[in-house]
């Protein structure tokens, strides 16, 4: 029941991004009784998924977490084991929100490494690159996306593409990292 309950809730605010009131809740989990949404409000701050923030109710970053019901390989099919941990996907794409950005992949010079045009990138700021990471990048004043190396011979560093149509970009001017590529983000179309 709290389960069905917290879906209703979890449908509502993503409709309204806002939670219903405890009036709206009564309609919203066809009961007569306040006290029956006092209880199942209760629970749901009890299990950690919404909080009062003074007289209102917040949703936490538990209420928008999706549980991981086990492992499942990607050979033979077996069956997965149900587990209760439950994981935002805020929480395991993005290591600090405060300097983490999103972008829509334009272009393919990064298909060798699984990016594909539309795909979204975590970019994390200031995170130190290093060789081989996948970085966000002024290149004499033009942004890109690509594979940050470092040349052995003269140690300078350039931008290389994971797509053989594409040669190395080598800096005439300057060149400046704004961040490091973290996750992708690819939704699956039907």
């Amino acid at each position: 029941m709290i389960k069905e309950r917290l879906n209703k809730l979890k449908r509502y605010f993503r409709k309204y991004r806002k939670l219903p009131t405890y009036e709206e809740m009564l309609s919203l989990f066809s009961v007569s009784s306040k006290n029956s949404v006092f209880k199942t409000i209760t629970k749901l701050i009890d299990f950690g998924f919404i909080r009062k923030v003074g007289k209102a109710l917040s949703p936490t970053s538990k209420f928008f977490a999706l549980p991981i019901l086990g492992t499942v390989p990607a050979g033979f099919p077996i069956i997965a084991d149900e587990d209760r941990k439950y994981l935002t996907l805020d929480e395991y794409l993005i290591e600090d929100p405060i300097s983490s950005f999103l972008f829509t992949v334009r272009g393919d010079s990064l298909i060798g490494e699984g990016i594909m045009d539309g795909d979204l990138v975590v970019v994390g700021k200031g995170n130190k690159a290093f060789p081989g990471d996948i970085v966000l990048a002024e290149i004499d004043k033009e942004w890109t996306l690509k594979i940050l190396r470092k040349n052995n011979r003269n140690q300078r560093y350039y931008l290389e593409a994971a797509n053989p149509k594409y040669p190395p970009f080598f800096p005439l001017q300057e060149m400046n990292i704004f961040g490091v590529v973290r996750a992708v983000i690819r939704r699956l179309r039907n």
